[in-house]
């Protein structure tokens, strides 16, 4: 053995790797850098190793990002044991949207994995089973858990593109964009910048509400 790979080993051990340290910093890497900077050179500098040493607990990215994924599953609520379904199903779609909002790059990568970890595996598990005891066919569950997580992935995706994050910064961009507007051109988009986005009390996570509540108020159990 040599002396290098000798020391790499003893660097590594020193440091107190793990799988469960390695995604854990690939997770905050990630928060901070999105998916494309989550690369093994710039992990291991972030863990304080040589990128070598990674490979004693991950087989490699692929593998990390499968860890990244499942911890971010694993953040979301489980459905309750109640057999009220809608309100099973509104929880579980808040807790995803609140969590994506937190780790933003995931939302691509929810249900691209192909070697699911065991908390993707309980989730989809205990969401399937909260529909099928509120009575939903194989078939209809499944069409529900698409429809829903299609809406909640596509509404996170496009909240997370807006140009603000605050009400002061709603009211800014809104506004610039209303004072460009040609004079008594586009009246329909005048009309709804003043009376919505500028509009007293508006909440834009009442549009999640309203958009959920048009999903779970259009399925039925008793659909095949």
């Amino acid at each position: 053995m040599s002396e290098h790979g000798t020391g790499r080993r003893t660097k590594a051990k020193r440091a107190g790797l793990s799988r469960e340290r390695v995604v854990t910093a690939a997770i905050a890497l990630a928060d901070e850098k999105g998916q494309a900077g989550v690369t093994m050179r710039a992990l291991a500098a972030t863990l304080g190793v040589e990128a070598m040493s990674l490979y004693n607990h991950v087989r490699g990215r692929d593998d990390i990002l499968d860890g990244m994924v499942d911890v971010v599953f694993g953040q979301i609520d489980l459905p309750s044991s109640t057999t009220d379904w809608r309100s099973v199903m509104r929880h579980g779609a808040r807790s995803a949207r609140a969590v994506l909002r937190a780790h933003s790059w995931a939302v691509g990568l929810m249900d691209s994995r192909s070697r699911p970890g065991p908390a993707t595996l309980r989730h989809h598990d205990a969401v399937l089973g909260a529909l099928r005891a509120g009575g939903f066919s194989i078939t209809m569950a499944a069409r529900a858990v698409t429809v829903i997580d299609s809406y909640v992935y596509g509404f996170v995706l496009q909240e997370l593109s807006l140009p603000f994050t605050s009400d002061s910064e709603l009211d800014g961009v809104a506004g610039g964009i209303l004072r460009a507007l040609p004079t008594d051109t586009h009246p329909h988009l005048a009309e709804l910048i003043t009376a919505q986005s500028l509009g007293p009390g508006y909440d834009y996570a009442e549009e999640f509400e309203f958009g959920l509540s048009l999903i779970l108020d259009a399925l039925h159990p008793d659909e095949v």
